[in-house]
């Protein structure tokens, strides 16, 4: 029983994740529209915006942030997991449930400072310094939404890692998906770490 809910709970929360990430990715055509207009009205026609600069940077920012927690789920985030890479899969949860735990906290950090900075933009109206002056609770808000989605997905992989440890096996395929390596550039597998650092230089070093 309890196991169809932690199931269930990681599943949904994965779902929300994805639709929330996939949907803010339609935002970046956007952004190159107004940044492309942008420098075209100042340079072309000496006629520079006053919102594309400030639009420019909330979108940027919405982006960043509403899709960090896909990123995280996708295993798209760069790290330095050479020593990860190396340890057993048992080791590599443990450390996988320290970072989390880790994260998480930083985030409930995060969401605490951003809700309270969007509580005080509504109350003091807070806006950017610039001719434009748009407000800028929508920003907070949309900080402490994202800070509350990444903690979503750190909390179905904390609970994956924690079942396996204590399980030995994993809650299901598709709580804790492995992504190939062809889809992340930046990570290789122990046998390209062993060619990286066991093949001599031309120098002999």
């Amino acid at each position: 029983m309890l196991e169809a809910i932690l199931l269930r709970y990681c599943q949904f929360t994965k779902y929300v994740v994805s639709l929330i990430g996939r949907s803010v990715s339609y935002l970046l055509p956007v952004l190159a529209v107004i940044v492309f207009y942008e420098v075209f009205a100042r340079y072309v026609l000496n006629r520079p915006t006053i919102w594309g600069y400030d639009t420019s940077l909330f979108l940027f920012g919405y982006i960043a942030a509403l899709g960090g927690a896909y990123a995280q789920q996708r295993e798209a985030h760069i790290n330095v997991d050479i020593i990860h890479a190396k340890v057993s899969e048992k080791t590599r949860r443990l450390f996988d449930v320290l970072t989390g735990i880790l994260a998480m906290g930083f985030l409930a950090v995060m969401v605490k400072t951003c809700g309270g900075m969007f509580i005080e933009s509504l109350e003091f109206n807070y806006k950017t310094q610039s001719e434009w002056a748009p407000a800028m609770h929508h920003f907070w808000l949309m900080m402490t939404v994202s800070a509350g989605v990444f903690i979503a997905e750190y909390s179905t992989e904390l609970i994956a890692n924690l079942f396996f440890l204590i399980k030995g096996r994993e809650l299901n395929g598709e709580v804790h998906q492995h992504v190939n390596l062809d889809e992340q550039p930046f990570k290789v597998d122990n046998d390209q770490l062993d060619s990286v650092f066991d093949k001599e230089s031309p120098n002999g070093n």
